[in-house]
């Protein structure tokens, strides 16, 4: 039995699967928050609430490393950690700079930052010669209209410290290039109270497919478990609105999909741990988009069990404890698992969300998961991947129309509005509601409106 230190987590999906991954595991965690009331408040909707299965809960200021690191040696000294891990991007460099100061396995906490700062990664890829886009960081945002001219519209902005798509934006002009960058001077702290970079990543606009690598480096070897489809929404945003796994690709292109991400996360330093790095699959070959050193978000781990027995969040737990995961692949009887995502178009209090009781998967697709936000919530247009209105997970027996199937099932749900407020509600960990995915999409409308988007490949 192994006991691990949790510094912090993501409130989603992964704050109930790695708690269990841990228990199932036959271990223990610690859990170190500076706010324990951020969880508290999130509290999943049945079943007992994920902390319940920590040995302690302990508080302490996790965005100050200087002072938190010292007191981690201290509370070892005591509880005895055998291991150091985080689910949320935001403490990740801070959980690798705590196992390494305790002599823990992990990741180099070097490696770490770089993936997490969208400007470090750029610069490492372009010194290793692992493609991506042409890119301008702006260090003064007065400098970004120039640096903008230089690559051509249109383009990305990206903020170089946040997550799950937030503030990232298609600009096809000066003028929505100052919109963007208003909207990240806006925004000086993120949703965990860390002050945020003012630098401003200026990215080429990448056309193609976009999919993920889902990988385990452990011993000096990483393993490529394979590669998920996505599928994106959100017009001038990039709200992921779906996955498949496995992505229906060529043999060909997953093959160069997966040596792109082995060589980035080569480029970076990453050698231990689970990583999912995103992909977009041009005319011009695989370039990276972004490596996270942990496991996917959005379910996409779930997708990845249901297919092959391999799951992620208890791998990324036994390799904190310097422990060989298991991933051996088994047949469970699925060859394709999807989830799409309910994304709001608009904003308002939320009614209902009708259909969800009759939803029946046909012959040879099983219905997994239907997930449906409660009445009453207020609710913000998507603008990124925090504030979905419900999900449906479908697996498929036969082949590959997992993510058809899910798109179908997802068009019979339908949002009612109780008003419509377009500055109402966010995010638990950001600032306005959303959904996700990219690849090849197919938007639906329900039956009472038009706030479906569904992913399909």
């Amino acid at each position: 039995m192994g006991h691990l230190l949790m510094v912090e987590s993501w409130v989603g999906s992964m704050s109930t699967l790695l708690p269990a991954a841990i228990a199932q595991g036959g271990h223990r965690f610690t859990f170190l928050t500076r706010n324990l009331h951020h969880y508290l408040r999130s509290a999943p909707g049945t079943g007992p609430h994920p902390l319940l299965g920590a040995d302690n809960v302990v508080t302490a200021e996790t965005n100050d490393p200087d002072t938190l690191l010292p007191y981690v040696e201290r509370l070892n000294d005591v509880l005895r950690f055998d291991g150091v891990l985080t689910s949320c991007d935001y403490y990740l460099p801070v959980a690798a700079a705590a196992a390494e100061r305790l002599g823990l396995p992990g990741p180099a906490s070097a490696a770490v930052h770089t993936a997490c700062r969208k400007d470090l990664t750029r610069l490492a890829l372009a010194k290793a010669g692992v493609p991506g886009p042409r890119f301008a960081l702006c260090p003064d945002p007065a400098e970004a209209p120039a640096r903008a001219a230089e690559l051509g519209y249109p383009l990305v902005v990206k903020p170089v410290d946040l997550c799950a798509g937030m503030l990232v934006r298609r600009v096809a002009d000066e003028r929505q290039l100052a919109e963007a960058i208003s909207a990240l001077d806006a925004f000086p702290v993120n949703a965990r109270g860390q002050r945020r970079s003012p630098l401003v990543l200026l990215e080429e606009l990448l056309e193609g497919p976009e999919v993920s690598v889902e990988t385990v480096a452990f011993d000096g070897a990483t393993h490529v478990v394979g590669v998920t489809d996505k599928t994106l929404a959100g017009d001038d945003r990039f709200i992921e609105a779906g996955h498949m796994f496995p992505a229906a690709l060529d043999p060909a292109d997953a093959r160069a999909a997966a040596e792109t991400a082995l060589a980035a996360l080569a480029a970076v330093g990453l050698d231990h741990g689970v990583a999912h790095t995103e992909i977009r699959l041009t005319a011009a070959g695989p370039r990276v988009v972004e490596i996270n050193p942990r496991p996917a978000g959005n379910r996409i781990t779930e997708l990845v069990r249901h297919v092959t027995g391999i799951d992620l969040a208890a791998a990324f737990a036994e390799t904190a404890l310097g422990r060989a995961p298991d991933l051996t692949p088994r047949d469970t009887g699925t060859r394709s698992a999807a989830i799409a995502f309910l994304v709001p178009r608009r904003g308002g209090t939320l009614a209902e969300v009708a259909g969800a009781d009759e939803l029946d998967a046909p012959e040879p697709a099983r219905l997994l998961e239907v997930h449906v936000a409660a009445p009453g919530r207020s609710v913000r247009a998507a603008t990124s991947n925090n504030d979905y209105l419900g999900h449906v997970m479908v697996a498929d027996t036969a082949g590959a129309g997992a993510g058809e199937h899910a798109a179908r099932l997802l068009a019979g749900l339908t949002p009612r509005w109780a008003d419509a407020d377009p500055d109402g509600g966010t995010g638990p960990d950001g600032p306005a509601g959303t959904a996700g995915g990219a690849g090849t999409g197919l938007a639906a409308t329900g039956a009472a409106g038009h706030d479906v988007v569904a992913a399909a490949r």
